[in-house]
């Protein structure tokens, strides 16, 4: 995973190394590539978002601070990676805009949404309009990215790898820092609707 991580940075052009207490250079926007028609699945697209729809996740808002100032966006596709070394991914569509923005930063902040962060989360679903209007953050504490009010949970990371999946991007990141409240409940996403978990 090392090696995968140097190649992709010395493709970008950006430092493979920094000293202590160095930023990492800020990583240029991967160049997209089109699928191709032998790439696509005998599938519909709609029939696709169907069937994975069944699938329940949990709901996060990932977040960075680039020379613009914050940036962020929603997103389901979150999972824990490697524990040793602490590793957790997310999927990005390339088409994001947000996503270069991460990339210039290098670094960025999971924020897990808890049962009543519904509102918060389509806030930060909408395309180019200010996301951060009205929304209370703070510094997270390794990479100065936006660490959301009043989230349950929150992981923060440097970006480690990135590779391609069809039409989006797997980001890899090394977790720095992390922390969660005592108490609160998920919230979760299903067939297109919020939801809460229930004992």
């Amino acid at each position: 995973m090392a090696a995968t991580a140097v190649r992709y940075l010395r493709s970008v052009g950006a430092a493979t190394t920094t000293g202590p207490g160095t930023p990492p250079e800020a990583l240029p926007r991967p160049d997209l590539r089109a699928v191709r028609d032998d790439e696509r699945l005998p599938v519909a697209p709609e029939e696709f978002r169907r069937v994975l729809g069944h699938f329940a996740s949990g709901v996060t808002v990932i977040t960075a601070r680039d020379a613009d100032g914050p940036a962020g966006f929603a997103c389901q596709s979150f999972a824990s990676l490697s524990l040793d070394p602490p590793l957790v991914s997310f999927m990005v569509a390339r088409t994001s805009t947000t996503w270069p923005r991460i990339a210039r930063a290098g670094a960025f902040c999971v924020n897990i949404l808890g049962a009543e962060q519904g509102a918060l989360c389509r806030g930060f679903a909408v395309s180019g309009a200010d996301k951060f209007a009205g929304v209370g953050h703070a510094d997270a504490p390794a990479t100065g990215s936006p660490l959301l009010d009043s989230v349950p949970a929150w992981i923060d990371c440097r970006v480690h790898a990135v590779h391609t999946g069809g039409d989006h991007l797997i980001v890899v990141g090394r977790v720095e820092a992390l922390g969660a409240a005592q108490e609160g409940e998920p919230l979760l996403f299903h067939r297109g609707a919020f939801g809460r978990f229930t004992r």
